[in-house]
C-alpha cells in the first residue's frame, strides 16, 4: 500500500471536489441508471432505437400484454427517455432525443468491447 505521507495529494483533492456534482444531481443520475436495470424496458428502448412503435406492436413483439406495455412506457416517459405521437386513435412512442440513443449504443459498445 502506498504512503500518502511521501505526496500531497490536497491540489488534486481540491480540484475533484470543486468538479463533484451535487448529491441532488447524483441521485437523479442514479435513478436514470435504475431504469435501465429492468430488462424489459432496456428491450423496449432497443425496439424503439430501430423504429418508431405502438404500444400494440411492441407488445407483440415482446409476447406481452400492452398494459404491461404501457406500465413501462410511462415510465420511461415520465424519465424523458421516450417520447410520443398521436396519429389518429393511435399513440406512437420513440427515443426522446439523441441522448437516449448515445446512451443506447455506448452500452452496446462497453460491452463488445474486447
Amino acid at each position: 500500500m502506498e504512503n500518502c505521507e511521501k505526496h500531497s495529494h490536497e491540489e488534486l483533492l481540491r480540484r475533484v471536489k470543486n468538479e463533484l456534482p451535487t448529491d441532488e444531481v447524483l441521485c437523479d443520475l442514479a435513478d436514470l441508471f435504475r431504469l435501465f436495470a429492468d430488462t424489459t424496458r432496456v428491450k423496449i428502448l432497443y425496439l424503439l432505437f430501430e423504429s418508431e412503435l405502438c404500444v400494440c406492436a411492441i407488445a407483440e413483439l415482446l409476447g406481452m400484454t400492452q398494459s404491461a406495455i404501457s406500465h413501462q412506457l410511462r415510465i420511461l416517459k415520465d424519465a424523458n427517455l421516450v417520447a410520443n405521437r398521436r396519429d389518429g386513435k393511435t399513440i406512437y412512442y420513440f427515443l426522446a432525443d439523441d441522448h437516449v440513443r448515445s446512451m443506447i449504443l455506448q452500452g452496446f459498445e462497453h460491452l463488445l468491447e474486447d
